[in-house]
């Protein structure tokens, strides 16, 4: 098959949990095709991203503009109308005509829109199959039902609006995938009847965390993922204030380290607490929760699957976490990983592995054999039997 990949996300350097999905499918999708990638890098290109990229894919246009600017005639914009205020304040013009010009000119057989903001580019697209890949809608369709209420009305219309905007979406598309089974749920009641869907889970690259394993540093926690992102912040803040306090009260040796971009601001907006390190961002996460003793996964809110469960499982470190953080994974509670649903649970479980070497190495083992189901190569097949029923049956 020849495609057309439309990504919001630069997936080089793959450093965060987008850039992983759009990387390793395109990785995998690009040995057995032909892929085209059209991709926002708003941090420009020395010609080294595109490279590395061109390993797997045969043509490379990176444009070097944010997919999330957020200019404010946009914002406006998208208040008043009925479209998620999102699409329009963060619309390109110069990627909306290379996809008109590219889709055109050059024989796909189909095309493969990734994540909500690159709908309104594959809607410019009239005479090819659309495939939109990771529809996550979860993140907005929560706080719509759950959110504080002074500002539930505001989420409730945001959701109004996606449903209204992703359901005509669909019905001019040739199909679409989701992570996972939940995510599925949430878009049946607006999607055509009928219409071809695939679960591509988040998955995991088993052989290079393989390649990364250590011995671990006794009383070390870690959590990857950076607290710019609301849903890491509350995590972490939550994980400070609740959980580890408890912790320290009984092994004042425990420390935590947090991966990944924060600001000064950031830092201080979080509870005051001892035995923390915030490392900043890491070219490379996995050498660090490698050397933890165990992964802390305290999440509350957001959606998708949680790629940072897979990669510590694959690199044999054992996962403590909320149910929140394992939704949509088929993993078993008290044998790949451990879950709590109380702060006090939580520091309980975290302590049993602290101080129980036999429990983590029992948990390690049973983690790797895990994260094998989730091996990338699973989720590149199950992406690319949906193209090709879409594309045999166009």
């Amino acid at each position: 098959m020849h495609i057309l990949f439309l990504s919001a996300w630069c997936p080089y350097p793959a450093d965060n949990g987008s850039r992983l999905r759009v990387y390793h499918l395109l990785r995998g999708l690009g040995r057995r095709h032909k892929v085209d990638l059209l991709s926002f890098c708003p941090e420009g290109d020395d010609g080294s991203r595109a490279a590395h990229l061109g390993e797997f894919c045969r043509r490379v246009t990176l444009l070097p503009e944010s997919p999330f600017p957020q200019w404010r005639v946009g914002m406006l914009a998208g208040l008043l109308t009925a479209q998620p205020r999102s699409m329009v304040a963060n619309y390109s013009r110069t990627l909306a005509r290379l996809v008109e010009r590219q889709s055109a000119s050059v024989p796909y057989d189909v095309v493969v829109a990734s994540q909500l903001h690159m709908l309104p580019y594959a809607a410019r697209i009239r005479t090819l199959p659309v495939i939109f890949e990771e529809l996550e809608v979860a993140l907005l369709a929560e706080p719509a039902r759950q959110g504080p209420r002074a500002s539930r009305l505001r989420y409730q219309l945001t959701w109004w609006k996606t449903r209204r905007y992703v359901g005509a979406a669909l019905r001019r598309s040739a199909g679409f995938s989701v992570a996972s089974p939940e995510e599925r749920n949430l878009l049946a009641p607006f999607s055509p009847p009928g219409l071809p869907v695939a679960v591509v889970p988040n998955g995991v690259d088993t052989a290079g965390c393989a390649a990364a394993r250590q011995e671990p540093e006794p009383d070390t926690l870690v959590y990857p993922g950076p607290i710019s992102y609301d849903a890491n912040f509350d995590a972490v803040a939550h994980f400070l204030n609740a959980i580890l306090p408890l912790i320290r009260r009984e092994r004042p040796s425990a420390r935590l380290r947090v991966t990944g971009r924060a600001t000064r601001e950031q830092i201080r907006a979080l509870p005051p607490s001892e035995g923390v390190e915030f490392t900043g961002y890491l070219d490379d996460v996995r050498p660090t929760v490698a050397g933890a003793w165990a992964e802390v996964v305290p999440l509350r809110k957001g959606g998708g699957t949680r790629l940072k469960v897979l990669e510590a499982l694959a690199l044999g470190t054992p996962v403590i976490s909320t149910p929140k953080g394992v939704e949509g994974l088929e993993l078993r509670p008290g044998h790949d990983l451990l879950v709590a649903d109380t702060p006090e649970e939580f520091a309980r479980q975290t302590l049993r592995l602290l101080v129980s070497p036999d429990l983590r190495a029992e948990l390690a083992a049973r983690g790797r054999e895990a994260a094998q189901r989730y091996d990338w190569e699973h989720s590149v097949r199950a992406l690319e039997g949906l193209l090709e029923r879409v594309v045999g049956g166009a």
